[in-house]
């Protein structure tokens, strides 16, 4: 399999209503705000194409992003952010939702779970309704460098199971000591062979 990371990115835009259609395959970030979607982009592609942001809450609009004219990533809103206006939870909510029910594009969903936090039931919603549309997941355990080495495997098993994925659905990553990274590139690789 050709490989596609680290490679040239370039930023397509920030969409607030209807993301444009593409002939390109999709590679899907989702997951709460501050969960790290932005530097697990950033890490993956090879290249600070996201912007990141201790505020949590700060993606606002769908992000989306062309890697080498092969595929497209896309930065989905963070969710779960309490200071964010009931308002814009809706839009996001409609905006979210839009996207992942007419894209038929989407070659992978990996949904981002912070592996230090108990199951949350967002995230549980945000599994339970990609499985409904029958999308693709592999969720990525974040920031498991803050966790002890001897419990990292565990946690994420158990974070897995906790959300009825199987436990090689879910692998340990860290933006920071690169964690997974290798994984979560042949995933994505693997994904989008298909066209």
């Amino acid at each position: 399999m050709k490989r596609i990371f680290p490679t040239t990115a370039r930023f397509v835009g920030a969409f607030t209503d209807r993301v444009p259609a593409s002939t390109l395959p999709e590679v899907v970030f989702a997951g709460r705000s501050n969960v790290g979607k932005s530097s697990a982009i950033n890490l993956i592609v090879g290249q600070a194409i996201a912007r990141t942001s201790s505020t949590p809450g700060r993606t606002q609009s769908i992000n989306v992003f062309d890697i080498a004219d092969r595929l497209r990533l896309v930065d989905l809103p963070g969710y779960g952010y309490a200071k964010v206006s009931k308002s814009m939870r809706e839009d996001w909510k409609h905006l979210i939702g839009g996207y992942l029910t007419d894209r038929t594009t989407i070659k992978l969903v990996l949904a981002l779970m912070d592996a230090r936090r108990e199951p949350q039931d967002l995230d549980r919603a945000l599994l339970e309704q990609l499985g409904a549309l029958g999308l693709p997941v592999l969720g990525l355990a974040t920031k498991v460098d803050d966790l002890p080495k001897p419990k990292r495997n565990s946690t994420v098993a158990a974070l897995a199971a906790a959300h009825g994925l199987p436990a090689d659905a879910v692998i340990p990553f860290s933006a920071t000591e690169k964690i997974g990274l290798e994984e979560a590139r042949e995933a994505i690789a693997w994904a989008i062979a298909d066209g």
